[in-house]
């Protein structure tokens, strides 16, 4: 069992292996990771990616090893067409989806780019249905019936993405899905949080009862809006979804997606998954490439990628983070790619400050001159509100102790 919570590069809670916290989870044997980054992580506001920048990022997540790529929607634009066919056409491992809504224009245009796959999305949510579409419960199913069949007379896989799904009527939507699947036969069904407002146990009910209703894999897509995007996906898969949708840096509308790094991290140490195909230590590196080429930067404190997630300000425990840092972390910051690092501010003590001395090599210092630095560096930090830069630590240092 210790295992399952502990090795040499994580130590998570062991609660969330015992078998009165798992008896009533429904595991499927394998979780499936489809990136939308491309696609719904573009449509983060501000966020363009050319078509060199879907190629270098489709590249990327396929070194990373997810196992789809949602390359983007065909009819949005020339270039788009263009760079779904070209990743569709580049020999991946992974396979490559293009997202269409409920027409065959769109269902055609996606199988000239040579996909394997699409998700097809229509409306489910009762607000959406009230106040943005004015098509009937018969005309809903024809459109997303007749989308559907000439997908799979093309040969494409199909994921029905009945997008809103939380804020359907419950009884509509058990109508609407099971005829969909009874009369065009999709690959798949998703329950989608468009709108991140359901709760985790929403979602575990939400993922059975569409479990109970069709024979096919459940998919889950959601978003942000309560914080509780990553949180949702786990539940999902805790009810039996095999397959999660994610975005690189939790890119997306609004608040954004669930974020691959977090999610792949949270499937392996939290839930025990293999996760052999996933190369986890080229998280922070795919990260920084969506981060350069999005122009949307990564939160320093974001988990798994941030630049200070792994660094500390406060002297208490400052001497494990290189020989222990399971101490104080809840994973090697090599894990996901990154590194640890010592900051200096208004928290920091003694300990502190000679883990600075001792990275740049000064030595022959003693404890008052230590002491003084701690003072000085405190004042500063007041002053200005924030760390103390290594060349403002550096000066203090010389003024000091007469030395760098």
């Amino acid at each position: 069992m210790k295992s399952m919570y502990c090795s040499e590069d994580f130590w998570v809670s062991p609660l969330n292996f015992l078998h009165k916290v798992r008896d009533s989870f429904c595991l499927p044997e394998k979780v499936l990771i489809h990136d939308a980054t491309l696609r719904d992580g573009e449509q983060t506001p501000g966020v363009v990616f050319r078509k060199e920048d879907k190629i270098k990022i489709a590249k990327m997540l396929d070194e990373v090893g997810v196992d789809r790529i949602e390359a983007g929607m065909p009819v949005v634009s020339e270039e788009d067409f263009d760079a779904i066919k070209t990743i569709a056409n580049m020999g991946l491992n992974a396979k490559i989806v293009a997202f269409c809504r409920g027409n065959i224009k769109d269902v055609e245009a996606a199988a000239a780019c040579g996909v394997w796959g699409i998700g097809l999305e229509v409306p489910a949510g009762a607000p959406r249905l009230k106040w943005q579409f004015s098509w009937s419960e018969e005309e809903l199913l024809e459109r997303t019936i007749k989308a559907i069949c000439r997908a799979k007379e093309l040969g494409l896989h199909v994921t029905f993405f009945p997008y809103d799904t939380t804020r359907a009527d419950i009884d509509f939507l058990r109508r609407f899905v099971s005829t969909v699947v009874r009369e065009s036969k999709p690959d798949s069904v998703a329950v989608v949080d468009t709108l991140g407002c359901a709760l985790p146990h929403s979602i575990e009910f939400l993922v059975k009862e569409l479990k109970d209703l069709v024979n096919l894999p459940i998919e889950v897509h959601t978003h942000n809006d309560f914080g509780l995007a990553v949180a949702n996906e786990l539940a999902a898969v805790i009810a039996g979804a095999e397959v999660v949708h994610v975005c690189v840096n939790g890119l997306g509308e609004r608040t954004g997606n669930s974020p691959l790094e977090e999610t792949l991290v949270s499937l392996k140490l939290l839930l025990g998954y293999d996760m052999s195909n996933i190369k986890f230590s080229k998280l922070k590196e795919l990260s920084q490439l969506v981060e350069e080429l999005s122009n949307y930067p990564v939160p320093l404190h974001k988990p798994i990628v941030g630049r200070h997630t792994f660094a500390r300000e406060t002297g208490a425990g400052i001497e494990m983070l290189e020989k222990t840092p399971l101490a104080v972390f809840p994973m090697k910051p090599e894990f996901g790619g990154n590194s640890s690092k010592v900051l200096i501010g208004k928290k920091s003590g003694g300990n502190s400050i000679k883990v600075k001395l001792s990275e740049w090599n000064i030595q022959g210092y003693n404890d008052d001159q230590v002491d003084e630095i701690v003072k000085r560096v405190k004042e500063l930090s007041l002053n200005k509100k924030g760390l103390v830069s290594d060349e403002e630590l550096k000066e203090i240092v010389r003024t000091v102790i007469d030395c760098c």
